[in-house]
């Protein structure tokens, strides 16, 4: 977590918990941890995991089962969807970024090809 970061740390939690489930360090159907480990591990609020668990089950993310805990949703859309959302996210930041700095939409795509471009002859 990045206590200096302006994002309450409850969301950081979730948006991290996406974050692994997009890059395939959780799958779906996989338990995580207590409330009191998650704590524990990162050090943080027992009250602040807590609203983040909500937060997770609200967004259809995760799933708790009495006696049994909180696991991610085994919902095979939830991943495409996830990786969609970010995805969506991060081009939009990039774009803002870009138009910030006065680059204007003719020339965001020009770089952008010209970058796949190098990494496809690259990778």
């Amino acid at each position: 977590m990045n206590f200096n970061n302006p994002q309450p740390i409850y969301l950081q939690m979730v948006d991290e918990t996406k974050r692994a489930l997009v890059r395939g360090e959780i799958a779906p159907g996989d338990k995580i941890p207590s409330l009191k480990e998650r704590a524990q591990m990162s050090n943080i609020n027992p009250n602040t995991v807590q609203r983040a668990y909500q937060e997770m089950e609200r967004e259809g993310l995760t799933e708790t089962l009495r006696g049994q805990g909180t696991f991610i949703k085994n919902d095979p859309e939830l991943l495409l969807h996830l990786r969609s959302e970010m995805a969506h996210i991060a081009v939009k930041h990039f774009i803002e970024e870009m138009h910030g700095l006065g680059i204007e939409a003719a020339e965001i795509e020009r770089i952008l090809r010209d970058q796949l471009s190098k990494e496809k002859k690259e990778g």
